[in-house]
Order: structure tokens, then sequence, then C-alpha cells
């Protein structure tokens, strides 16, 4: 069953550029990632999901029910985190969370003792004494207190240190153990890499790929930066997958993709002092991982 189901969904801002037939499906119990750079069209893809603007033309189903027609039916089974949170300055962390439960009408004071528990919440503080890293936490425990049936989470980790990420994601991946549909949107690749089952890739206001996770990872480029004990030539490194091979003294640099062992069994030969190997970042895998597509 999908719970999420997008087909041509297009949003136009006059000249200025929305999202275009964009189609792809969230299937139950999945944790769907959703990427792209900056300005790609991820939250308005999401907004016009949750009815929060209207399309200017294609459908979109959550629950199998139409995201216009059904929005305020569907909103009580979603929890939604946007990129930027807004809150009432003057208000308590606990009054504003008590203030979201109340339109679930349920008891949710249990579950928000025990989500500001492992965020590490202060309920007592007011809206306006928190950093913003702080306020990003608000929106989690608001977006997860009811229990919902989908996680919708736009740029979630923003403002996050990496201890309180990882906390982040063991609780998503809780969440999703006990039965909940998750769409991640994040322009941060490795982040994408630790969840997600499913990836469907945005650039510039269409999707450009669908894509399994594993498949990506397989199929990814890989940034080598390679310190060695003494010049060698260039050519040495020329085998297939390699490209934009560059050399500064002895310093060499290059992107990868294929079996890894086949580059690592190049270093043998070699004397190394060091070595680096990190992902590409998103922009460098669309214009090589996806250079056919476009």
């Amino acid at each position: 069953m999908n719970v999420i189901e997008i087909k041509n969904l297009t949003k136009n801002y006059g000249k200025a550029r929305g999202i275009t037939n964009v189609s792809f499906n969230v299937e139950e119990g999945e944790i769907f990632g959703f990427i792209g750079p900056n300005g790609a069209g991820k939250s308005t893809t999401i907004r016009t999901l949750l009815a929060l603007i209207h399309p200017t033309s294609g459908n979109a189903t959550i629950f199998g029910k139409d995201c216009i027609k059904s929005a305020p039916e569907i909103a009580k089974e979603i929890g939604y985190l946007p990129s930027e949170v807004f809150y009432y300055d003057n208000m308590k962390v606990i009054d504003l969370l008590k203030y979201s439960a109340s339109f679930y009408k349920k008891d949710c004071s249990k579950r928000m003792k025990e989500l500001a528990g492992v965020m590490e919440l202060d309920l007592n503080k007011k809206i306006d004494d928190l950093s913003f890293g702080n306020k990003k936490k608000v929106g989690i425990v608001q977006g997860l207190l009811h229990e919902p049936k989908l996680i919708i989470l736009d740029e979630p980790t923003s403002g996050l240190d990496p201890l309180m990420q990882q906390k982040f994601f063991d609780l998503l991946k809780e969440e999703n153990e006990k039965g909940a549909t998750i769409l991640f949107s994040s322009h941060i690749l490795s982040e994408v890499q630790k969840l997600c089952d499913r990836v469907a890739i945005i650039k510039e206001g269409k999707i450009i790929k669908l894509e399994k996770m594993s498949t990506l990872t397989e199929n990814n480029y890989k940034r080598f930066k390679i310190d060695m004990e003494s010049k060698i030539e260039m050519d040495y490194f020329k085998v297939k997958g390699v490209k934009e091979l560059k050399t500064d003294g002895n310093i060499i640099t290059f992107l990868f993709k294929g079996n890894i062992n086949t580059i690592m069994k190049k270093f043998g030969n070699i004397e190394i002092s060091n070595v680096w190997i990190e992902e590409p970042d998103l922009e460098e895998i669309f214009m090589h991982y996806y250079e056919k597509e476009e």
C-alpha cells in the first residue's frame, strides 16, 4: 500500500520556478528520502502535499485521500517538522506542546515527557530563551508527540549537534519499527544514507532519479586525496572509473566510481603518507552520477 502518491504535481510562481510534474510514491512502513540542493523544490513539494499551498496542476493523495479535499482529516495522522520553526516567544515549551496536543484529542503528557527526555529539552523554558537548536528540538517533539502514522521532515537536523542528530535518528528508527512511515527531506546525502530505503532526487523543480538507496550507494562517486612520499606520474591512477584527476606536488586528488578494491590495489605499490576518502557533495553527484540523465 502507498501512504503517499504524487502524480505530476506542478506549482508555478509566475516567472519564478516552483516544481514541475513531480511524481513518486512512498510505501507504508518505508523511510523514504527526498534529496536535492537547497532551492531544488523539496519544501514546495512538501507544502503542496500538506495543502499549505495549492498545486497549479497534478494531484497527490495521503492514506488514499486527496491532499487538498481531505486536508483536515489527513492532518490528524501526520507529524510535520518544517525546515524553519517559529513559535510564540513568550510561551513556555510545555504550554506550547500542551496546546499542540489539544488538537489531537488524546492525552500526550506521558509521550511528551519521554520525547523531551530523549531530546534533552527543558520543558519549563520560554521559547524566547531557546537557541536555534533547542527550538528545532521543540519542533521534533511537537511533530511526534501524537504518535502519527506518517512523519514528514523537512531539513530536520539543521541546528542539532552531531550527538543530538544521532539520538534523533535512533528515535526515527524506533518510530518506523512501530509502524510509522517517514518522508525525510534533506540536502545532506549522508543523512539520507543512514536512514532511507529509497530516495527521490529533485533538481531545479524536477525529479531526476528514483532509486533504491543500496543502488545509489553502490554507484556513487568517492573523492580520494592521496599524500604520497614522492611524486608519481598521474597516469598511474588513470584507470576505469577515475575522473577529475589532479595533482599538486605529492598530493593527488580524483573522483572514483566502481569496485573500490580496484583502486585500493593501486595503493599497494606506492609509498603513501596519508589518504582521505570522502563522499562528494550532492552537486558533484548530480554532475557525475546523473550526467547521462541530464
